[in-house]
């Protein structure tokens, strides 16, 4: 009973001074209340380091306290530096209160270069006694106070002590997050520089969003509406809103989706022809692959402003009033046309194929998401990523080839001998479709399947007991 009672004992001093771990945060802003508020939760004590403590004490989340900077800097090894690098001076009078401790940078600056080196190195500079980190600068406030996400799970951490690294990082893992050492302390500059950059992986399949809608925006503009405006003398711009814009969605969306899956079939193809896995892809190619996620869920986008565009088709003026002049014309000729049965077969396959594609596009974008890729198997993202992301792409094409129908090889679709944007965004995912199917051809698919097992055709070459055929 009393080995029971002192290890019972043992273990609630153990616990109680686990829990009254303390850190010191320097600074009372949104985002040194925030980091506080997640260190208190995750069972540290926080002292909080001001300028002002009494005004701040109102400020502070609950269990914490506030003093000043100086006594505040002696109640823990560990010190977060939340405050703007203007602000640093007030620490150069606490250097020998600092020396020794562990100052982590959490500031970062409003433009790149801002300043001639990091504000870490300015700080360490300030303070050369004190072991100076690079660290969670690449949390806002709203990250730490809801916690870590898929999204923002990463805190990236520079310096030169391996030891005062490793205590940030503990840290960091006891609040959640994932801890990636980027190596010394030069080093900030380039973590100073990741808060600052704006859809970094964006910027590409924005790019081409951009340049592919402008193009035949012009493109359909000129066919449709100045064609029209010099050959037959009407005015029909008031198409530009809804019907040039429900042209250029699809025909946008149906090239990036394209766009998508051509990188993956490049270098499946690039990989038959080195015979071997172990070759780097071309630097263009290692870009587009790393962004075929943003260029599908930006085809998605587009694929969905059609869908709205096509629903809202029934209710326009323009549209009204050509069906009522039709029906009175009728009545007034007194005729009747005949039911086309091909007609409509190709009208009703057409949106059949358009609604199956568009559904399993918005599966591929729903499976894209952290929050449900994270729980798929590699071998289940894969199936959807890859084998329904091609019958996708196949059921749009199918569905655009049904749009042309008899159109293809009409003289008056060749307005000013230009075929119209439809057939011309054909093109792409027809190729695409094609070398696919040239890849799950049995004898390649094989090679394929070897050459991601391990196999070289090179060294095969160089062992002819062991040689076989490329393509067997």
């Amino acid at each position: 009973h009393t080995h029971t009672q002192t290890h019972t004992h043992a273990k609630t001093h153990r616990s109680s001074s686990k829990i009254c771990e303390r850190v010191c945060v320097f600074g009372t802003g949104d985002l040194g209340r925030s980091l506080g508020l997640r260190l208190l939760q995750a069972g540290y004590g926080v002292v909080f380091g001001s300028r002002r403590p009494h005004s701040s004490s109102s400020l502070i989340p609950h269990g914490s306290q506030v003093l000043g900077h100086a006594a505040a800097a002696q109640s823990g090894h560990l010190i977060f530096i939340a405050v703007q690098r203007e602000h640093y001076d007030f620490l150069v009078p606490l250097a020998n209160q600092l020396k020794g401790k562990v100052l982590v940078d959490l500031s970062n600056n409003l433009r790149k270069n801002q300043y001639p080196e990091a504000n870490a190195e300015y700080l360490q500079s300030l303070v050369p006694g004190a072991e100076v980190v690079k660290g969670f600068n690449t949390l806002s406030a709203w990250s730490l106070q809801k916690g870590p996400s898929d999204a923002n799970r990463q805190v990236y951490i520079c310096g030169e002590s391996v030891q005062a690294k490793q205590a940030v990082m503990a840290v960091a893992t006891k609040l959640g997050f994932s801890a990636l050492d980027r190596g010394f302390l030069s080093v900030a500059r380039e973590l100073e520089d990741f808060p600052l950059q704006l859809f970094p992986q964006w910027r590409l399949p924005l790019y081409i969003a951009t340049g592919l809608s402008a193009a035949f925006f012009f493109y359909l503009l000129i066919r449709d509406i100045i064609y029209a405006y010099f050959t037959q003398g009407k005015d029909i711009s008031f198409r530009i809103m809804v019907s040039l814009a429900n042209k250029v969605c699809p025909i946008v969306s149906l090239i990036m989706l394209s766009l998508c899956y051509l990188p993956g079939v490049l270098a499946s193809f690039l990989q038959l022809y080195r015979g071997t896995k172990y070759r780097r892809f071309p630097d263009w190619l290692d870009r587009w692959m790393l962004c075929r996620k943003q260029l599908g869920l930006l085809a998605l986008g587009f694929a969905f402003l059609h869908v709205l565009y096509t629903l809202i088709i029934p209710i326009r003026y323009y549209v009204r009033f050509k069906a009522t002049e039709r029906t009175v014309s009728v009545i007034r000729e007194n005729r009747t046309t005949e039911f086309d049965t091909t007609t409509a077969w190709s009208g009703d396959s057409y949106l059949s194929l358009g609604i199956l594609g568009f559904s399993l596009y918005v599966l591929l974008g729903i499976t894209s998401l952290p929050s449900v890729s994270n729980v798929l198997s590699w071998r289940e993202f894969s199936f959807i990523q890859s084998k329904l992301g091609h019958l996708t792409l196949l059921l749009c094409t199918a569905h655009t080839y049904l749009y042309g129908w008899n159109k293809f090889l009409s003289s008056s679709t060749y307005k000013w001998c230009t075929p119209p944007g439809y057939m011309l965004c054909l093109v792409l995912p027809s190729v695409v479709l094609l070398l696919k199917l040239l890849l799950i051809t049995p004898c390649v698919d094989r090679t394929i399947t070897r050459i991601r097992q391990g196999w070289e055709r090179r060294a095969d070459q160089r062992n002819p007991k062991n040689s076989q055929p490329l393509i067997p």
